[in-house]
């Protein structure tokens, strides 16, 4: 199992620096193919206007998108140029994370800046990540904005035993043949058994070393606050990047993400690998 292709998924309204160095870095260390992609709308005006007023604003609104859609087709080949085999663009004047779940069809990874925490961004100019790891079935690799280097001298695997959490490591294989150390850690809930964890990090611990990787397993005594938790072994053991299963719960809306996952994508310390 490989990366044989990766895609990179660039903002309109913000930089792409990190993610395409990510992205560059990516491919290649796994002799990838690259993909960039990035899409924008026409936000809905504050106020409505009709005739050919309406359709000369309409297509100003749209020659605008399309230029910027070429600055950035032009970032990303000049960011890219000499790191793949192959270069290919998408884009298109349509929601962003609409345009990139269709197209990730195409990739076995997909890397995206992380969302600004505490700021709401328009579902018309960036991608959220978190509706896009709801939705795309892929791996999703979430680039804080200061993160510009991959970094695989510690790897953290964030593992409760459920089907997302399952899936990501899985997909995340790749990544973690390359690590220096790979640690597995489970945080056990307030009214979780810690002797079940670490059953279950011990089977993946000998799992894992079936696919040629050592990882050491770590269920720390004290339970709860995960988020916290995860945070604070991924700082102790220097770890560049955090694999973990995606979460959401809602009855109503799939995409309202659980407390880790939402930590996870707005944290700015490292890489987040997400997979559900």
């Amino acid at each position: 199992m490989t990366y044989s292709t990766v895609m990179v998924a660039l903002s309109c309204d913000r930089q792409n620096a990190c993610p395409l160095g990510i992205a560059a870095e990516l491919a290649e260390r796994f002799e990838a193919r690259l993909i960039g992609i990035a899409a924008s709308d026409l936000s809905p005006p504050l106020y409505y206007t009709s005739g050919d007023r309406a359709e000369q604003m309409l297509e100003q609104g749209r020659a605008a998108i399309r230029q910027r859609l070429g600055e950035l087709e032009a970032e990303f080949r000049k960011a890219m140029h000499g790191h793949a085999r192959e270069l290919h663009w998408r884009s298109a004047i349509a929601q962003p994370a609409k345009h990139i779940v269709q197209q990730a069809r195409a990739a076995d990874i997909v890397v995206v800046g992380a969302a600004t925490g505490g700021v709401l961004s328009d579902p018309f100019a960036v991608a959220d990540p978190g509706d896009l790891v709801m939705q795309i079935g892929r791996p999703l690799l979430v680039v804080p904005a200061d993160v510009c280097r991959i970094d695989l001298s510690s790897v953290l695997v964030a593992w409760k035993d459920n089907p997302e959490a399952r899936r990501a490591v899985v997909d995340a294989l790749p990544l973690l043949r390359q690590a220096s150390h790979v640690a597995v850690v489970e945080i056990v809930e307030e009214d979780g058994d810690r002797a079940e964890a670490l059953a279950g990090v011990h089977d993946v611990v000998d799992w894992l070393s079936r696919h040629h990787i050592h990882a050491v397993g770590e269920v720390p005594v004290a339970a709860g606050d995960v988020a916290g938790q995860i945070d604070s072994i991924a700082v102790r053991n220097g770890a560049g990047i955090v694999i973990a299963g995606a979460y959401g719960h809602s009855r109503f809306r799939e995409w309202v993400l659980g407390g880790v996952t939402q930590y996870l994508i707005e944290q700015t310390g490292r890489c987040a690998f997400l997979a559900r």
